[in-house]
């Protein structure tokens, strides 16, 4: 029982606004045990372009279904998140509690994005840069994401760990800290990493491929046609 009232004098607000008063406890863990930490790198690995492939094949590499769809360009990227925890702890073997400074550093990154541009359009020509280009503002949108969903986490981070330590029963403040992270906060920032897709699919819009359609006086729409027909290539 005095465990369980030590651990909710620590961890409640104090009613109707009075502050209550610290536990010795308490004042040499928020006193001496240092600040926590909460450290966020977001970091873009490059990019490179490959105009090796088909459009039909990067139709199916994509997973378009419609008989009447295709991918003349594709980027394609994957999002990585790694949390590292760690901090300092003091015990209390009076009360059997002990508390920890957090210290968690997130890494936010994506792999090297690769842009793929349909083999039917060679470097040089008019479809080939028209079709980069619609790439090239994909890849900018995960570019822009990231120090985004950096900034978002960072706060939501400071707004839970703030600047006091954690408390628990001793022996279980490290564990408890990695449960939280890996059981909530890690599925949380993939989430928030998740959201660009949402962007990307609004740059593949009706609207954006007729305008493809018809750039070049129509040379994209030519070379679909042609390598549309039996025997086609």
């Amino acid at each position: 029982m005095r465990r369980l009232l030590l651990l909710l004098a620590l961890m409640l607000p104090a009613a109707a606004g009075l502050a209550a008063p610290r536990t010795p406890f308490q004042a040499s863990c928020e006193d001496t045990i240092g600040k926590t930490l909460s450290v966020l790198s977001a970091k873009q690995n490059g990019y490179s372009v490959n105009n090796q492939l088909s459009y039909k094949m990067l139709t199916v590499m994509k997973g378009v279904a419609s008989a009447n769809s295709y991918v003349l360009g594709l980027t394609r990227t994957e999002s990585r998140v790694q949390i590292a925890t760690n901090g300092k702890i003091l015990q209390d073997p009076s009360s059997g509690y002990e508390c920890i400074a957090p210290q968690i550093v997130v890494e936010l990154t994506y792999a090297p994005v690769k842009v793929y541009v349909g083999k039917e359009f060679p470097a040089g020509t008019c479809g080939y840069d028209v079709i980069l280009a619609h790439e090239m503002r994909h890849m900018k949108t995960y570019m822009d994401h990231l120090p985004r969903v950096e900034e978002k986490v960072r706060a939501a981070l400071a707004k839970r760990f703030g600047s006091k330590p954690l408390y628990a029963p001793s022996g279980t403040a490290q564990s408890a800290l990695s449960h939280e992270i890996n059981s909530g906060w890690l599925s949380y920032i993939k989430a928030e990493m998740a959201k660009v897709e949402v962007l990307q699919e609004a740059i593949d819009s009706p609207v954006e491929y007729a305008r493809l359609g018809k750039a070049c006086n129509g040379e994209i729409q030519k070379v679909l046609n042609r390598t549309r027909r039996p025997g086609g290539r």
